[in-house]
């Protein structure tokens, strides 16, 4: 399935606009790279987007928001679990040399709400949890405007697209918004909710000891103390891609020895979960992407925790500890060491947790937040987009309240 970038007349305008108004601003040796209105536009397959990874690579790093789910390092690795029957729309430079100017990785849903209707559905999962697409930093109003023209003229594809855990604001939220304005899209939020995130502004030095409290500063110390006196501790970093492999190993029994071990639910209790998360972390660590730090005692792992990386932003992906330590707080120990070194680190502007809304713990060391939603868009008339809008809700509510239901057996 692929076009050049025409659709309905507004779409078209839309498209226009976006490209004119950046050609001016881009440097001559930006606009020289590929043609300011003309684009290729594609939809493959995720696991036949192997033969560019190289383009894929480049497009990373030029990318408007940077998403390390969505680099090929880890989204190859997670299509064997969770993205088989997933896709990318795919947007590049009309000219020659091509270049990959735009990933929007999704699946199409046939019956989302138990209708025939399909939904071109954002790719995110439970160990992916950011749906912000790859796009070119250069040109992102002409790439987005590329990809709902394509939607629209394509009938093989959904006229209505649901783009998962959307930052609400920053880079790509604003190139979006005029998008939509200028084209007569309606468009709805769903599933609102803010995360904890690590971006102070200004001076970091005392960052966590305003968060923190003397109180709370004396106890962490004493705990250190008290663990210090169990056998000799030691805060190890991997980062090279075998010693991130040993240390995952590390990661994957501290798990399983955890409550999500008697669950049934560690990654290391299924195959090709473990094998997925296994990969990818090696990957990206193999591009100075991923690092697991751990705290040692007498050689022994008690903590660990995995951070991703991408431009200048990094994800705190996951963590665990040996509840045969719970009275020291590793957990919190090692969050504490883990922010301390983020924050050191001028080459990182923010850290996403990953965590879900109101977390017991990150809330209260990381007080900035990412505002997300599902946003669900309207690219054609039929169907009307209010009765899609009512779907959506009722389908958030149910699962809501099925969540609800969830987590209070589990208390």
């Amino acid at each position: 399935m692929t076009s050049r970038a025409a659709a309905n007349p507004a779409l078209v305008v839309a498209l226009e606009d976006a490209a004119g108004a950046i050609a001016k601003a881009r440097r001559a040796t930006v606009a020289d790279r590929y043609a300011a209105n003309s684009f290729a536009v594609e939809w493959r397959a995720l696991t036949a987007l192997e033969p560019i990874v190289v383009e894929w690579r480049e497009l990373a790093t030029h990318a408007l928001e940077p998403n390390v789910f969505y680099e090929p390092a880890f989204l190859l690795a997670a299509a064997q679990v969770f993205g088989r029957d997933a896709g990318a729309v795919l947007v590049w430079s009309g000219g020659e040399p091509r270049h990959l100017l735009g990933l929007f990785p999704a699946r199409i849903e046939q019956h989302r709400y138990g209708l025939k209707l399909p939904v071109l559905v954002g790719l995110t999962h439970p160990y992916g949890p950011l749906g912000v697409p790859l796009v070119d930093r250069e040109a992102a109003e002409q790439v987005i405007a590329a990809f709902f023209a394509h939607l629209a003229a394509d009938a093989a594809l959904p006229g209505l697209a649901l783009l998962q855990f959307l930052p609400e604001d920053g880079p790509f939220a604003a190139a979006l918004a005029p998008i939509l304005r200028r084209a007569r899209m309606p468009a709805a939020d769903f599933n609102r909710h803010q995360r904890a995130l690590l971006a102070p502004s200004g001076e970091r030095s005392f960052y966590l000891e305003r968060r923190l409290g003397r109180h709370q500063q004396k106890e962490l110390r004493r705990k250190w103390r008290r663990l210090a006196e169990t056998g000799a501790v030691l805060i190890a970093a991997a980062t090279e891609s075998a010693a991130v492999g040993r240390a995952l190993d590390d990661f994957f029994a501290l798990e399983a020895g955890g409550w999500k071990g008697r669950a049934g639910t560690a990654i290391a209790d299924h195959e090709q979960l473990r094998c997925f998360i296994a990969a990818a972390v090696r990957n990206l660590a193999a591009e100075g992407k991923a690092a697991i730090n751990r705290i040692m005692v007498d050689g022994r792992a008690i903590a660990a925790a995995i951070v991703l990386r991408s431009g200048r932003c990094a994800w705190f992906w996951k963590i665990a500890y040996d509840e045969a330590f719970a009275r020291y707080s590793p957990g919190v120990m090692l969050t504490v060491e883990l922010t301390h070194e983020l924050l050191d680190d001028p080459g990182v502007t923010r850290a996403d947790s990953c965590a879900t809304a109101n977390h017991a713990m990150i809330d209260h060391l990381w007080r900035e937040r990412v505002p997300l939603c599902d946003r669900l868009i309207a690219v054609r008339p039929q169907p009307p987009f209010a009765l899609v809008r009512t779907l959506e809700a009722l389908r958030a509510a149910a699962i809501a309240q099925a969540k609800s239901i969830r987590g209070r057996f589990r208390r």
